[in-house]
């Protein structure tokens, strides 16, 4: 059985780096043709992806996001992680990762998300 499960800080303060993790279970991140993605809600808001690391280590990136956010990973723990750079109170959100088949729209798996708040 997949699973994935974050964890942070819970808070944040504005133009902090925010770090996350993801660690996965039941699925190496290595396995072929699988992406691992980091998707976030803010209040009010709808789901946006902000980036996703593949099974061969490389990354992509939401345009809107791309310039303060890094997605990598330690295969050796079977975790993968997201930065997010200068943070300010837009940020608060319920941060998510997921995985699915690679070039798939929908999700096969999720965590249960961890509450990120920014505020000073």
């Amino acid at each position: 059985q997949v699973q994935l499960q974050e964890s942070g800080p819970g808070l944040a303060k504005p133009s902090q780096t925010l770090s996350l993790t993801c660690a996965v279970s039941g699925r190496s991140i290595t396995s072929k043709h699988y992406s691992w993605d980091w998707i976030r809600q803010s209040p009010g808001k709808g789901l946006e992806w902000m980036g996703e690391i593949i099974y061969n280590g490389a990354t992509y990136y939401s345009p809107s996001q791309r310039s303060r956010t890094s997605i990598s990973r330690d295969t050796s723990k079977n975790q993968f992680f997201l930065q997010l750079s200068s943070v300010t109170p837009d940020d608060t959100a319920v941060y998510f990762c997921a995985s699915r088949v690679e070039g798939d729209y929908e999700y096969d798996h999720w965590g249960q998300g961890t509450q990120v708040t920014v505020s000073s």
